[in-house]
């Protein structure tokens, strides 16, 4: 009869995939005590986390993709009060290395989280910040796609026949999709004259729908925001978008970032350490949220605009010889020291 130590300290780890789930469990020391799959479902996150526990004592487990195909996973471990480690895919050298596999990258997985390398505890995504987020990426789309309408309009307005040329021209842009959506096409009429009206009605009105969802989204989205973190709002600067969008880079569980130098490091605004020998020098951050980078970009860029003392501190450092891509660095660093205070930490 084999003897299960139960008291020994287990870390599982977990490659996910849209239909299968790989897990792996090691030891305090990173040994390997067993490789697993699994199926994406509720059922098979009830195996999965089962199947770790019979190792020994589970304390946490770390998870890539916790937002994409682990989210699922990451939610259910959460309810059995784990500690879940969001873990970023291996780096390319350790993947030349030792290869790449479903096993392997799972191993690595538990191994990230058990010495710290990962360590970012994983978002809930079970509050208002989760709806702001999947409220985002709808709005996004509508934008992204009324503009190619837009530009689908404009183009068949200027290259269709005489007669809609002459009667799209000169029309405000504000005004163009409900021009579009009211042409009137006739069957039986010129074929090219025809179908450049129904084409251009179809635009149209898809314009003026989209133009009607995102009323609808803003709507819900200044609700979420302002219930959320009504003294961010208050921010100089920040609107309803910015804030929505560095809610989201936070997560429904903020106290996760430990401090505001975090915070800086996740928007990807904290300079980082470049030095060797004799030289002390930092390099620009290029990597982080970059969405939230560009929030933070959208809050000093109005800022130099409408802030008085933004302008006199702007115009300062000009004077200094800096130049503004590297003024506008600094301030951002500055403004997401301000945005961390006003993050909610309930």
């Amino acid at each position: 009869m084999t003897m299960v130590e139960t008291t020994r300290p287990v870390t599982g780890g977990v490659d996910t995939h849209l239909d299968v789930h790989v897990a792996a469990a090691v030891d305090a020391s990173g040994g390997v005590l067993g490789v697993q799959p699994f199926a994406t479902t509720t059922a098979g996150f009830v195996e999965l986390h089962g199947w770790l526990e019979t190792f020994g004592s589970l304390e946490r487990v770390g998870v890539e993709g916790t937002g994409a195909y682990g989210a699922g996973l990451a939610r259910y471990l959460r309810s059995r009060d784990l500690e879940v480690i969001e873990v970023d895919r291996p780096n390319r050298q350790l993947r030349r290395r030792a290869g790449k596999s479903d096993t392997i990258d799972a191993i690595e997985a538990a191994r990230a989280a058990l010495s710290g390398r990962a360590s970012g505890i994983a978002k809930t995504a079970d509050g208002n910040v989760e709806a702001i987020r999947v409220l985002l990426i709808a709005k996004r789309s509508a934008r992204d796609t009324r503009i190619k309408c837009m530009n689908q309009i404009r183009h068949l307005g200027f290259t269709g026949p005489d007669e809609l040329r002459e009667r799209l021209r000169g029309v405000p842009r504000g005004r163009l999709a409900g021009t579009a959506a009211g042409l009137r096409p006739t069957a039986g009429s010129d074929p090219v004259v025809y179908a450049t009206k129904l084409a251009l009605q179809t635009l149209g009105r898809r314009v003026v729908d989209l133009e009607t969802t995102t009323q609808r989204l803003d709507a819900t989205l200044d609700q979420l925001v302002c219930a959320t973190a009504p003294n961010l709002v208050a921010v100089a600067g920040v609107g309803i978008d910015t804030a929505a969008i560095l809610l989201v880079a936070a997560g429904d569980n903020p106290e996760r970032i430990r401090s505001e130098a975090a915070f800086a490091h996740l928007c990807g605004v904290a300079p980082i350490e470049a030095s060797s020998g004799k030289t002390v020098r930092h390099r620009l951050n290029r990597g982080g949220n970059r969405q939230a980078n560009h929030a933070l970009w959208r809050i000093v860029f109005t800022r130099m605009s409408a802030d008085a003392r933004t302008r006199a501190y702007v115009a300062r450092r000009l004077e200094q010889g800096r130049s503004k891509p590297e003024i506008m660095r600094i301030l951002k660093r500055y403004v997401a020291r301000e945005i961390y205070k006003h993050l909610p930490r309930d």
